[in-house]
């Protein structure tokens, strides 16, 4: 392969703002996408898939901006393999200083029938076509085999060697619906190493889907034998079941590198501010027991393994805490603590905020310490970006005051600010988050539909502060707001609010096209 069959550097393709926003409810704006493609780059990874240009105006817009934002990783747009598709990717790509076109094309017996109703020849043709298009608007082309896992050998021979031909620099083979196990995917990139004679032009490259739990073993099980990019995405974001989660590829290579001498660009300190970014953007709670980045993932309840613990860490932790990103110590800072003391701890957590971003984070901490017995990093993380998601919102959550009990309907006294006005109103309801959310629609009437209300806490006890996701859905828009604070109304109302927010800026969006139908 073009970076040599002896070299162990495993490229990561990240695919969380196109594959991970397929997943059902985790759509993201433009302004999420760009601050998780920053957060992309400083990790180091080496590809970010930014989106589907053609899908959409939006989907287009997002692209473009966060190809003119990255400046160190490539950004990378998906083109089915059609000339319109591939000239919009090539058209949102062209701010970038790095760029990839990804174009694909299924070619299982199963797909070419009853999905593309083409016959063999005509996708080999296709492949052929699409490729030499995208080679002549970009140097870096990849492209995918849709379905490959489930593909005819000759016939996926026959398109791979094609392809290169064409000008494709990257050959990924998609495990598409989660069907592969280990030992047969990893037969099936052996196979076209073996067989296909221009292999060594191209990188070959994986893609795993999560269906049947094997995403992470099988794209493994290909780099073992010879891939050499693995694409992924933060917290295994994707639709379906999911794909392979980054995080675990990156740390099964690092700490397993005994049995897989590879390695990655991966900053793997940053792996769980990339993985909180997601989950609060996207509305997605991490589960607790999750690999690498749950809440339990380096926590200790029974005795055994807590004397183990602290004679020595590794009788139960094959990896520190410090690794990915999280500190040994639980309780970090407390309402004496000085605002130099909190800058230095942003500093250390990866926030680099201006001064009068890091004053109001800090007021806000603050007030958090006085409500709460223990300050947790978990409830700094949350509250920073409980603010900066905040920072651009026309309306503004001020106040909330409800009444409730079992002897009378409950009542929410609310106040907004919209437009530079203090605004205020109250509502009852079936509960109290009911009458919260009626007040909100008091002073801001809208036909929006509540899909889901979730609360997480984002630490233990009964003090501990609530995360709030608010999804709501208007004119087939859906859009999630969250929201964090010790009160569990409050935090309801912010993520209402800031759900209203991303709704008006989606219906800025569509005025144009509405005004030239």
């Amino acid at each position: 392969m073009k970076t040599s069959m002896d070299s162990n550097r495993v490229i990561i393709f990240d695919t969380t703002l196109r594959d991970g926003e397929q997943s059902p409810g985790a759509s993201m704006n433009l302004d999420e996408k760009v601050r998780i493609a920053l957060v992309l780059e400083e990790m180091g990874v080496d590809v970010i898939e930014a989106g589907f240009p053609i899908s959409s105006q939006g989907d287009f817009e997002a692209v473009q901006a966060v190809a003119r934002t990255v400046r160190n990783a490539a950004v990378c747009g998906l083109a089915r393999a059609a000339k319109a598709d591939i000239d919009r990717c090539a058209e949102a790509l062209r701010p970038a200083e790095r760029k990839r076109i990804h174009t694909f094309l299924s070619t299982s017996p199963l797909h070419m029938k009853f999905k593309l109703q083409m016959e063999p020849e005509a996708v080999h043709q296709a492949v052929i076509d699409s490729v030499t298009h995208a080679r002549r608007l970009c140097d870096d082309v990849e492209w995918s085999a849709e379905d490959g896992s489930r593909t005819e050998h000759d016939f996926l021979c026959r398109c791979v060697e094609s392809a290169i031909k064409a000008g494709a620099r990257t050959i990924n083979i998609p495990d598409t619906v989660g069907y592969a196990v280990p030992d047969e995917y990893a037969a099936l990139i052996r196979m076209l190493i073996e067989r296909v004679p221009n292999i060594d032009q191209a990188i070959l490259s994986v893609h795993c889907h999560n269906d049947l739990g094997l995403a992470v073993a099988n794209s493994l099980a290909a780099v073992r034998v010879g891939a050499r990019q693995v694409e992924c995405t933060i917290n295994g974001l994707g639709e379906r079941a999911g794909n392979a989660a980054m995080e675990e590829i990156v740390m099964a290579l690092r700490t397993r590198h005994d049995r897989m001498p590879f390695t990655t660009g991966i900053k793997t300190e940053s792996i769980m501010k990339a993985s909180h970014l997601v989950s609060t953007v996207t509305g997605f709670v991490v589960q607790p027991n999750k690999a690498i980045v749950g809440a339990n993932a380096f926590a200790h309840e029974s005795g055994i393994h807590q004397d183990g613990v602290l004679k020595n860490a590794q009788t139960y932790e094959i990896m520190t805490p410090e690794s990915v990103g999280l500190k040994r110590s639980k309780l970090v800072l407390g309402k004496l603590s000085g605002r130099a003391a909190f800058k230095a701890k942003l500093k250390e957590m990866g926030y680099e905020l201006g001064d009068n971003a890091i004053a109001d984070a800090f007021k806000r901490f603050k007030d958090l310490a006085d409500r709460k017995r223990e300050v947790y990093d978990e409830d700094i993380v949350a509250l920073v970006d409980d603010e900066m998601m905040r920072a651009s919102d026309v309306v503004r959550f001020l106040g909330l005051e409800v009444h409730c009990g079992s002897k009378a309907p409950p009542q929410a006294i609310l106040e907004l600010e919209m437009e530079g006005r203090t605004l205020s109103a109250t509502a009852s309801g079936d509960g109290p988050v009911d009458a919260t959310f009626n007040a909100i629609k008091k002073l801001f009437p809208h036909e929006a539909k509540l899909q889901l209300y979730q609360v997480s806490a984002v630490t233990e006890g009964t003090d501990a502060q609530a995360e709030v996701t608010v999804r709501l859905e208007e004119n087939g828009k859906t859009v999630n707001g969250q929201g964090a604070d010790t009160d569990t109304l409050v935090a309801s109302a912010k993520a209402y609010v800031n759900a209203l927010n991303k709704l008006l800026v989606k219906r800025e969006r569509r005025a144009p096209a509405a005004l030239s139908a």
